[in-house]
């Protein structure tokens, strides 16, 4: 388990205040004569087919993507934010504002508290290098002293629960044991706020368990939890709150069983209507 959080004057949140975030677009545009006249030829079938599809004009050159569209929302002691919503709908992105890794093109986001974060499957791990040794470059990038992370090895090792591969190099794990060992070193550093994608279900049912035991520490101490997931279960069981993305806005913020009933109901109607479809036929 993590260790027990030392008294702060700082009551842990994050505010984000009608926050934008737009990626942009870019066709690859050839430099060859060969390839400025093939890629011509493919760009012009590519713009019938899409202006078919949608009765439109369709894009061409540089084509902004709002990825969040007027955010606003705030989080304070206790809560765990469960983030639903179909791929592409900003939750990672949303995440990535709140960590301050990426920076809103239009309004603001503000974090009180340090910020631990597992955004990625082992992301920031070294994969010719062991476990072991990632626990200490991990460690160390997220500002623990070599003496904190000695005494923190044991607890991290038990719940990353990888056994001998703890000494194998990380090129050698499953998607699942770097998550697990990502969020092992995340929630011992003990921050005030903990920022977790796609990584509660990401083992068995032990571990499971003892992710949900330690989401339940936090909470408890008062820290603030978001948690990015596609599984309507981990939110109802783990989180006090849910938010419904959808092509970057928030659909719906609510309890999460009024969250994910919801949301269920939705993807459902949206499977059937797509099996339901005509499909084109084969030429």
């Amino acid at each position: 388990m993590p260790p027990n959080a030392s008294p702060s004057t700082v009551e842990p949140g994050f505010e984000l205040n009608d926050v934008w975030l737009k990626f942009r677009v870019r066709y690859h545009r050839p430099r060859t004569l060969r390839g400025v006249v093939v890629g011509g030829a493919l760009r012009t079938l590519k713009r019938r087919i899409i202006a078919d599809a949608s009765s439109g004009r369709p894009p061409d050159g540089d084509v902004p993507f709002w990825a969040l569209r007027g955010i606003t929302l705030s989080a304070g002691p206790g809560d765990v934010i469960g983030i639903i919503g179909a791929n592409g709908a900003g939750k990672s992105t949303f995440l990535q504002v709140v960590a301050r890794i990426m920076k809103p093109d239009r309004g603001t986001a503000t974090v009180r508290g340090s910020i631990g974060t597992l955004l990625s499957f082992g992301a920031g791990f070294n994969p010719e290098l062991t476990g072991r040794e990632n626990v200490f470059l991990n460690g160390a990038i997220l500002g623990l002293a070599q003496a904190d992370i000695r005494e923190r090895l044991q607890a991290i090792t038990e719940l990353a629960d990888i056994g001998d591969f703890f000494d194998a190099p990380v090129s050698t794990y499953s998607s699942g044991m770097r998550a697990r060992l990502g969020f092992s070193v995340a929630v011992h550093v003990n921050p005030d706020v903990l920022l977790i994608d796609e990584v509660v279900q990401a083992g068995d049912a032990f571990f499971q368990k003892k992710a949900g035991n330690v989401l339940d520490q936090f909470r408890g101490e008062k820290k603030v939890i978001a948690i990015v997931t596609h599984s309507p279960l981990v939110v109802t069981e783990y989180c006090t709150r849910a938010i419904w993305l959808d092509h970057g806005e928030i659909r719906l913020d609510g309890s999460p069983k009024e969250v994910t009933s919801e949301y269920t109901a939705w993807s459902d109607a949206r499977a059937q209507a797509a099996k339901a479809a005509p499909t084109a036929a084969a030429p």
